[in-house]
């Protein structure tokens, strides 16, 4: 424990004071009048055309942020001489909706502001953005982040929270970088959004060496027979996938956690929110009250946005999102 919390202490200066660094509200005031009414004019028409664009786009963020800090170093593409962070396997499904409406806002913004702009605000704006058009909370965005100059999928490798991890591997990863367990299931309820592959839960609804059940008894039984029919094919078809809430999928509410309780959770981190001790307490008081849960989210995700960005002269603002310049 007491490395635990050396850890989290130390993980905490990583950090940025908004009020003691180069980030502001309304950083682009004066050199991109225009940059609130572009990001909310893209992220809108994305958003119609491709419903799950803001699922993706949280995702991409996560993935972003959690593992050199909030510096968009996940979109950039890959060369003959550097393997970068979209191309490690965790990172390999993430949708290219996501990707698209970053480019397509940097490409508005570049011929209104030219050379003005960072792809990693445009993310965090994005994943503001979207959140808040699906039904979820606003929260404030702090601007001025720089991008980074280092994307490496060698990098990547547990980072990130993957859906076989236990609760203890999540509570670990998310406390090592600062997060309290109350706010790692805050962020959880990310899953209120989005889709999971079957691949990713697959050893929990079929073949389970339990001579009492062919499938993990934490599931819901009708729950699980349902998936169990949608999910037939996956081997064949690794695109088959299930909504992360099955109740109000693309609606960003406190459903997600009412679910749990129910068995209705799809992953094994899901379902190792409501059985463990230690983060059942959060999941009650957030399936009972949305606004708690959405005052949560909102923090998380404002501290979440402030993990190792680059100011000043650390990064650079890039020409193109997925190429260093």
């Amino acid at each position: 424990m007491a490395l635990l919390l050396l850890l989290f202490l130390t993980s905490l200066s990583l950090f940025v004071n908004p009020s003691q660094s180069q980030l502001s509200l309304d950083y682009y005031q004066k050199s991109c009048p225009r940059f609130n009414q572009i990001m909310q004019d893209t992220i809108t028409s994305k958003q119609i055309n491709s419903p799950t664009t803001a699922a993706g786009t949280l995702r991409l963020f996560f993935h972003d942020c959690l593992v050199n800090g909030c510096d968009a170093s996940i979109l950039v593409s890959s060369t003959p001489f550097n393997s970068a962070e979209r191309d490690a396997d965790i990172n390999l499904s993430l949708p290219g909706d996501a990707f698209d409406v970053v480019v397509r806002a940097k490409t508005a913004l570049e011929l209104a502001c030219p050379n003005t702009v960072s792809c990693a605000d445009i993310l965090a704006v994005a994943t503001r953005d979207l959140v808040t058009m699906v039904g979820g909370p606003y929260y404030n965005v702090f601007l001025g982040r720089k991008d980074g100059r280092v994307s490496k999928s060698s990098y990547v490798e547990g980072k990130l929270p993957r859906a076989t991890m236990s609760m203890s591997q999540i509570i670990n990863l998310f406390y090592s970088n600062g997060f309290s367990i109350q706010e790692t299931v805050a962020l959880c309820g990310a899953h209120t959004i989005g889709f999971s592959h079957c691949k990713e839960f697959s050893s929990g609804i079929y073949n389970q060496s339990s001579k009492y059940s062919q499938y993990d008894t934490q599931y819901n039984p009708r729950f699980v027979q349902a998936l169990q029919k949608a999910c037939a094919d996956y081997q064949k078809n690794p695109t088959l996938s299930v909504f992360n809430d099955i109740m109000t999928p693309n609606k960003f509410d406190n459903m997600y956690f009412q679910n749990l309780p129910k068995g209705l959770g799809l992953l094994r981190s899901d379902h190792g929110l409501y059985s463990d001790s230690r983060t059942r307490e959060f999941v009650q008081m957030y399936a009972a009250d949305q606004n708690k849960f959405f005052e949560a989210f909102g923090k998380a995700m404002e501290k979440l946005s402030l993990y190792k960005v680059q100011t000043g002269r650390q990064g650079e603002i890039r020409h193109r999102c997925d190429a260093f310049n």
